[in-house]
């Protein structure tokens, strides 16, 4: 796949559409739309003979447009939550001695405040993006959640979510499987893991019963077994819903989940871009200089690959190691 940088952001094509009446369904310009304001977020907040208002920014419209509404015309409590919320998440970051110390203003907010609320809610926003688009992309029933309750990043910049490993230009992934079993009801005798001189890696419960550094041999699509076959696992892809994480201890993101995950159960698959040992070599230098890697060898039969999610991958990519385990 390739990736070109945007010519334009999303706000300023939707302010370019206003200007000259289009519709543009793709980036959610409606007829409708057209005519309708929707709160995005709020900016800011004052007091004025008596009464609370607040600094509007309309979805959809350039920040230009931003107006100070009474809050009797907002009809947005979630919003409202959500501007308190990162107030009082300021305001906590001040006394912990993480943000400037202001201020407190009853009839306005500090500009300092302003901005980190301002901030908060197009990381808010950005990240919700980020959500719907790695939901878009994945391949399997679970859904991806993120989070970032820890500071202001908001998604990684150069990452491509992918679902199966990306050869690197000159490089041939040749499957190598050309038949398949001919059992109706998996394991049989002939079933493919046998027939490769193994044991079936699963038990009745779908858990790993072989040790590490076995193969696993799944049943594929030359078999007549179908898709419920207890031999058909990773092929599924991630059963579980997972969060991809902001960690409070510096260490970037994380991966949790949000149910138990029982021993020697599947949870997902370490995919990336494939390359040589020799560019493996390369890459391995500068990621120790960044003081990361994501290189993964592929050593079963021989060590002529590596997988490299540094940039292309799945959830696998975000996993951290867990200081308490």
């Amino acid at each position: 796949a390739w990736y070109v940088p945007c010519l334009a952001s999303l706000e300023t094509l939707q302010e370019l559409c206003r200007k000259e009446n289009l519709r543009c369904k793709s980036i959610g310009i409606t007829n409708r739309k057209l005519k309708s304001y929707e709160v995005e977020y709020l900016c800011d907040y004052k007091v004025e003979e008596g009464t609370e208002y607040y600094l509007v920014k309309w979805k959809g419209w350039p920040e230009s447009s931003n107006t100070w509404e009474p809050e009797k015309n907002l009809k947005c409590p979630l919003i409202l939550q959500n501007f308190l919320s990162d107030k009082n998440e300021y305001l906590s970051r001040v006394r912990e001695g993480k943000a400037l110390k202001v201020r407190n203003h009853v009839k306005a907010l500090q500009p300092a405040v302003a901005d980190y609320i301002v901030k908060k809610a197009k990381q808010r926003i950005a990240l919700q993006r980020w959500k719907e688009e790695l939901n878009r992309k994945k391949n399997h029933k679970a859904m991806i959640l993120v989070e970032n309750t820890v500071d202001l990043e908001g998604p990684p910049l150069d990452f491509y979510y992918i679902n199966e490993y990306k050869p690197a230009p000159g490089i041939n992934v040749i499957n190598g499987i050309t038949t398949g079993c001919e059992c109706a009801d998996c394991p049989a005798e002939k079933c493919c893991p046998k027939e490769a001189g193994f044991i079936l890696a699963y038990n009745k419960q779908k858990k790993l019963k072989i040790q590490p550094g076995l193969p696993i041999y799944e049943c594929n699509s030359f078999c007549r077994c179908g898709p419920d076959c207890p031999n058909r696992i990773v092929q599924k892809g991630t059963p579980y819903t997972l969060c991809i994480f902001r960690t409070n201890n510096g260490r970037g993101w994380g991966v949790k989940t949000l149910q138990k995950i029982k021993t020697n159960s599947f949870v997902m698959e370490y995919v990336g871009e494939v390359i040589t040992s020799e560019e493996a070599e390369r890459r391995g230098q500068l990621y120790d200089n960044q003081g990361n890697t994501y290189l993964f060898d592929l050593d079963y039969d021989s060590d002529e690959f590596t997988v490299d999610a540094a940039r292309y991958g799945n959830v696998s990519h975000f996993v951290n190691h867990s200081v308490r385990p």
